[in-house]
């Protein structure tokens, strides 16, 4: 750390798709950096900031620990690591699903008949803390890496893996028989951390990213007589911006639609009487 200034220090992912996401969103929110020759260290230019490239896992210790003021992780590894620090931001990307894993012809019905098992897993405090509410007490394997093979290498009875599609479980002829939880990409910080102003600021860019992500700017022109129906279908965030035109028996609106009830918040306008519809795409706001 010795290359550090005393500038607020964020953590990134060194590699892998959750150093893409994160990189990306920073760029976004312009926070421009360089990273040159995949090094440890890269300055955020114009701003009194540090980026550290690091292991996504030991992220979480090291902003409990001070070493770092913020970091993006995964919210499955500062449980995992019964980390003592703030959740400041839940990106909305990099959703998985935690999961007790087991052979497809295996005649295990529930979590408490895995007492006395063996489990392979690279999340043994979270699997030793859902057992415990079940009442199993498991022999933990603990790897770093992949475990669904491990039943077919004899090492274990059970698997608690992360999961996503699925396909990787079918492959390896498993079936899931409880899910733990739910995870995603989350901005960590440490209460303690340099700069909190600065703290708040960064929070503040990437929120106008992230919600812009979840929005888009719907336009469209509707007959006076219908305005208030159309306003029912889209609300917009705090109210619609409603303009005149030309012909007074029309209005033209602009309003703030959440991208997942794009297609069928047009249909319901176009079957309303709206015309010139148009979506467009928002890149950054501020709410």
């Amino acid at each position: 750390m010795g290359q550090l200034s005393n500038n607020l220090r964020i953590g990134l992912p060194s590699k892998g798709r959750l150093s893409e996401l994160s990189g990306e969103l920073l760029l976004q929110a312009g926070l421009n950096f360089r990273r040159q020759n995949r090094g440890l260290f890269a300055k955020v230019k114009g701003l009194p900031i540090d980026l550290v490239f690091l292991r996504t896992d030991d992220i979480p210790t090291l902003v409990a620990e001070g070493a770092i003021d913020m970091g993006f992780t995964g919210s499955d590894l500062v449980e995992e690591a019964n980390a003592n620090v703030t959740t400041r931001m839940r990106l909305g990307v990099g959703r998985c699903r935690l999961a007790i894993c087991i052979p497809d012809d295996s005649t295990i019905r529930s979590a408490n008949e895995l007492d006395g098992k063996r489990i392979a897993t690279s999340f043994p405090h979270i699997t030793k803390a859902y057992l415990g509410q079940h009442n199993a007490l498991a022999h933990m394997v603990s790897l770093s890496g992949s475990v669904e093979v491990m039943i077919q290498l004899g090492v274990a009875d059970a698997i608690v893996d992360l999961v996503e599609t699925g396909s990787t479980l079918a492959a390896n002829r498993l079936r899931i028989l409880e899910e733990i939880g739910s995870y995603e990409t989350i901005l960590i910080q440490n209460d303690a951390c340099r700069d909190s102003e600065m703290a708040d600021r960064v929070v503040r860019r990437l929120e106008g990213v992230v919600i812009a992500r979840d929005y888009s700017l719907l336009e469209y022109n509707i007959p006076t007589a219908k305005l208030g129906e159309a306003e029912k279908i889209t609300p917009g965030f705090n109210s619609p911006t409603i303009g005149t035109l030309e012909d007074e028996a029309w209005r033209s609106v602009r309003v703030m639609v959440r991208s997942s009830e794009v297609i069928d918040v047009m249909e319901k306008l176009e079957r309303l009487g709206a015309s010139a519809i148009f979506q467009t795409t928002i890149s950054n706001c501020r709410l």
